[in-house]
C-alpha cells in the first residue's frame, strides 16, 4: 500500500469528493493510491483542539482495506491523542452516512439547515469505541 502525507495533494481530493472547499494549510491528511498510482482515498484531519479532530473522509472504488483504516484511525487516537473524533456528514448523502455508520461513528447532532440542500450531521467516535486501533485491523 502506498500513501501520500502532503495535505496540499490529499486535501483538494478529499474537498472536491465531499462537496467541501480546500484552503491551504487547513490541516493534516492521510491518502492512499491505488494499484494505477491515482488516489482512491483520503482523510483530511482539521480544526485539532488536544481533545477532538474533524475528519472527512473520501474513497472511491475499493479503498477501505483493514490496513488503511488501521492507519487512519491510529493517527487521532495513538498520535495525536484525541479522546474522539467528529465526523460532519450532508444529511442527503446516504451513502457516506452508511459509511462512518458501519466504521463506528454515532450520529451525535444535526445542524439543521446548515448547508444548501439540508441538514449537517455531526458523528462522533471515541477512542475506546474505535474497532481499528484494537485487534485484527490494527497492523
Amino acid at each position: 500500500m502506498r500513501l501520500c502525507l502532503d495535505a496540499s495533494i490529499v486535501g483538494p481530493w478529499v474537498a472536491n469528493k465531499t462537496g467541501g472547499t480546500w484552503c491551504e494549510g487547513r490541516g493534516t491528511a492521510i491518502g492512499k493510491f491505488d494499484e494505477n498510482g491515482e488516489l482512491c482515498a483520503g482523510v483530511l484531519y482539521e480544526d485539532y483542539t488536544k481533545a477532538n479532530v474533524v475528519c472527512h473522509i473520501a474513497g472511491v472504488g475499493n479503498w477501505a482495506t483493514k490496513e488503511y483504516l488501521g492507519i487512519i484511525f491510529d493517527y487521532p487516537f495513538n498520535q495525536l491523542k484525541v479522546k474522539r473524533m467528529t465526523a460532519p456528514v450532508n444529511s442527503t448523502n446516504i451513502r457516506s452516512i452508511q459509511l462512518v455508520t458501519r466504521m463506528g461513528f454515532t450520529l451525535e447532532c444535526s445542524l439543521v439547515q446548515a448547508i444548501p440542500d439540508g441538514d449537517l450531521h455531526l458523528f462522533r467516535m471515541f477512542k475506546d469505541e474505535c474497532k481499528y486501533i484494537k485487534g485484527k485491523y490494527h497492523g
